[in-house]
Parts: structure tokens; C-alpha cells; sequence
């Protein structure tokens, strides 16, 4: 698909502007849209490097295991059909653990094993079950609450508030999140993608080839990350837990001479939450007896190798859209568009990230920074399309990786539900956009 577009984008571009007159224009929009591809993934380092040293912290006081705890119950009740001590059930609950963490180097080892152990509990192979369609909607509807990588690009990009859309993107990923399980749950009981319905696998083939754990590369690792709980200290986290209190007395403080309420929100979400974050996992962290500074630098030292490797899917989408700008193609483009997209006010301008964002996250994140250069960061647009790419998923990635490592043919009413969930998310994301910004 993303094949298709770039080639869309730049013939395109070439033909409506050797119709128009533009080639000049192009020719200039080419040239300085791939350096500053560059310029932009290096400023990208220090804010990567920030939050994954934060991220680091969070890791190694073991709160993925310890939100892995908490998740347990609600997971039961979500995933009825799957026993509590299946390896399964683990497998997922560590898998959404990682995603809300957004360690994604975790997060797809764990939903791959979780995928396999669900698998032999198939009694039609080659059609996607129950659970399979609940996994794979919550793994779709966006359930990362950290979007460090939208942060770091609004800040490099000189933004007055990057991580505003925190509290927006949260919001925006709960609703999408609840439309999936809704969904999901509602349609499996609908007659047409009743389980019988579909033809099994009678090919002999088994969707998972030899041992589960071993095959799948990363696991170990994950699975490390996973069982690393350390021990508390009592008085470091007494310390820890007055520090808190004295800071929620402070906000309390600050706040109760509010008189709008919504202003007061907004006053939260720009200016006290991150800060307010950050005084959190350091204090956790040293409540859990971590190394908070030698962990924050083993984590910033990702931040370079990650601002590296986006940089050729930042030069191929945003010299390609620079070119298509340019041309007069996107403008003519998001005037038909805007007709129908105006009319629940949400501007054409956004619609591309939209479109883009459930076929490919390097696609979603050139879109995002494309649109955020040409209209700014702190445009409502700029927000906009930051809060949809903090709060939606890489759908059809999912699902073709998912039901691709079982063999999956029959994807039953998964497909249904994890549009569903992202039709949701672009709403939310553009509700809570208007309340914010």
C-alpha cells in the first residue's frame, strides 16, 4: 500500500504540476524538504533520549510486571473462553502491559505468544476465535499512553506546549478502546460470523511450528523485562509517597482559585502534568531501590538509534508531499474533500493522517510531521493530527503480522471491530481536540 501512495505522490505531483505551471516549485520543494528531514530526526534526539530514560526507570522498577497484576482481573472477565493459568492469558496481559508502557520491543514478542497459545485452543483451525478477536481489537485500538514519539517531534519542531496532547491523546485512546471491546463482544453473538460458519484449515499444518517460547525472537528478553519486580524500601517509599502529597497540596493550592473550570484543565494538561510525570518516575523508581540516574542513561542511549532509523521513512514522505503540495495537487485535493468532512467539522487538512494511520506508522508519522511543518504544532490542525497518531493504531500491520504468525484465513468479525475502534478514535481525537484547543 505504502508502495502505491509514494508512487501516487510524486507522479502525481510531477503531472498536475507540468499542468499548472509548477515545476519550479516543486523543484524547490524537493530540495528542501530532504535536508530538513534530517535536521528534523536530529532534533528529535534529546526529547527521545529524555523519554526513554524516563521509560528506562519505569522498566526497571518493574511497573510493567506490576500493571501486568493490576490488568488481570478486568482480562479474565474480557477473555472468558481462555483459562486464567493458560499460557495465553499471561501472554496477553503482558502484552497489553508493555503496549500502555509503549515498549513495543516487548509488546509484539508477548502478543505473538499470545496469539500461538490462543491458537491451540482452536478447535477450527485457520479461523480466528473469540479471543483472537478481542486481542487483536484491544491491541488495535491504540492502548499506548505514552506517545513519546509524537512529544519529541512537536518539540523539535519548536511547539509552545508539546505535551499537551497527553491528557487528549489518553482520552481519545480510552474511548477507542471501549468502541473496540463493544463492538467486538457485540458482533461475535450476530449469526453471519458465527464460528461454524467458516471453513477450517484441514491442511494438517500447525500454526505454531515447534516450541512456542523459543521461536519467537525477542521473548526472552520480554519475558526478562516482565518478571523483573524489585524490592520496595519502606522509608524510600514513605519519602517517595510525602513528596507526592506535598506536590497534589501544592496543585490543590494552585487550582482553587480557578474559576473556569475547563481553563484550569487546560492549565493542568500543558504545564503541571509532565512536569508533575516526571517527578513521579524518578520518586518511583527510587522508592523501588533503582539506580535512577545510571537507568535514565542506559534508556537516553536509545534515543540516537531511534532518531537515526526514522530518518529515510521522514525523507521519503516528506519530500513526496512537499512535492504534491507544491504542485497544487493536495490543495485541490483537500477542497473536494473538505465537503464532506466540513460538514462534522473536521478539517481536510487531516484527513490524509486519517487515511494513512491504520496502514503504516512510519507512513502516519512522515504524515504527521508533514502536516505539523506546513500549518505548525500548535495549529489546531497540528494538534489534531498528533492526538490521532498518539491515540489510533497501525491496524492492518496488526492484523497481517497477528493472524499471519497462526495462519489465520478466516479473520471472522476482527477486521469489523478494529475499524470500528479506529472510526472511533479519529471522532475522539477530534472531540477532545475542540475541548482542548
Amino acid at each position: 500500500m505504502l508502495n502505491a501512495i509514494f508512487l501516487v505522490l510524486i507522479v502525481g505531483a510531477v503531472l498536475v504540476a507540468a499542468y499548472t505551471g509548477r515545476m519550479g516549485e516543486i523543484n524547490r520543494a524537493w530540495l528542501d524538504a530532504a535536508p530538513g528531514a534530517v535536521e528534523l530526526a536530529i532534533g528529535l534526539v534529546g526529547v527521545m533520549a529524555l523519554w526513554l530514560g524516563l521509560m528506562r526507570v519505569l522498566r526497571d522498577a518493574g511497573l510493567m510486571n506490576a500493571i501486568g497484576r493490576a490488568l488481570a482481573p478486568a482480562m479474565r472477565r474480557l477473555f472468558p473462553d481462555v483459562p486464567a493459568d493458560h499460557p495465553a492469558m499471561s501472554a496477553m496481559i503482558l502484552n497489553l502491559a508493555a503496549n500502555i508502557l509503549g515498549l513495543g520491543n516487548a509488546a509484539t514478542p508477548f502478543g505473538l505468544k499470545a496469539m500461538r497459545e490462543l491458537s491451540t485452543l482452536s478447535t477450527r483451525p485457520g479461523v480466528a476465535t473469540n479471543a483472537m478477536a478481542t486481542f487483536l481489537a484491544l491491541n488495535t485500538s491504540g492502548v499506548a499512553v505514552m506517545p513519546l514519539g509524537v512529544i519529541a517531534v512537536r518539540a523539535s519542531m519548536g511547539s509552545s506546549d508539546p505535551a499537551g496532547i497527553f491528557l487528549p491523546s489518553v482520552l481519545a485512546t480510552f474511548c477507542s478502546t471501549l468502541v473496540a471491546v463493544a463492538v467486538v463482544k457485540l458482533l461475535q453473538h450476530r449469526p453471519r460470523y458465527a464460528l461454524e460458519r467458516f471453513p477450517s484449515d484441514d491442511s494438517g499444518e500447525d500454526a505454531a511450528d515447534g516450541s512456542i517460547a523459543d521461536s519467537i525472537e525477542g521473548i526472552g528478553e520480554a519475558e526478562d523485562i516482565a518478571r523483573h519486580r524489585p524490592a520496595g524500601d519502606r522509608l524510600r517509599g514513605w519519602a517517595a509517597i510525602a513528596a507526592i502529597v506535598c506536590l497534589a497540596a501544592l496543585a490543590a493550592r494552585h487550582f482553587a482559585g480557578g474559576e473556569d473550570s475547563l481553563e484550569s484543565l487546560r492549565d493542568l494538561n500543558s504545564n503541571w502534568l509532565m512536569p508533575a510525570l516526571m517527578a513521579g518516575i524518578v520518586l518511583f523508581g527510587f522508592s523501588r531501590r533503582v539506580p535512577v540516574y545510571e537507568s535514565f542513561i542506559k534508556g537516553a542511549r536509545e534515543g540516537f538509534d531511534i532518531a537515526v532509523t526514522i530518518i529515510p521513512f521522514l525523507v521519503a514522505i516528506l519530500f513526496s508531499v512537499a512535492m504534491f503540495r507544491a504542485s497544487g495537487a493536495l490543495e485541490a485535493l483537500t477542497s473536494v474533500l473538505n465537503l464532506a468532512t466540513s460538514q462534522i467539522g473536521f478539517p481536510a487538512e487531516a484527513l490524509p493522517m486519517a487515511l494513512i494511520r491504520p496502514l503504516s506508522g512510519s507512513g502516519a508519522f512522515g504524515v504527521m510531521t508533514a502536516t505539523m511543518e506546513s500549518y505548525g504544532p500548535d495549529s489546531f490542525v497540528g494538534y489534531l493530527v498528533s492526538i490521532m497518531n498518539g491515540s489510533t493504531e497501525t491496524t492492518f500491520y496488526v492484523l497481517a503480522l497477528y493472524f499471519g504468525s497462526v495462519k489465520v484465513r478466516a479473520a471472522r468479525h476482527t477486521v469489523a471491530a478494529c475499524l470500528c475502534a479506529d472510526f472511533a478514535g479519529v471522532l475522539a481525537a477530534l472531540f477532545w481536540a475542540r475541548v482542548f484547543f
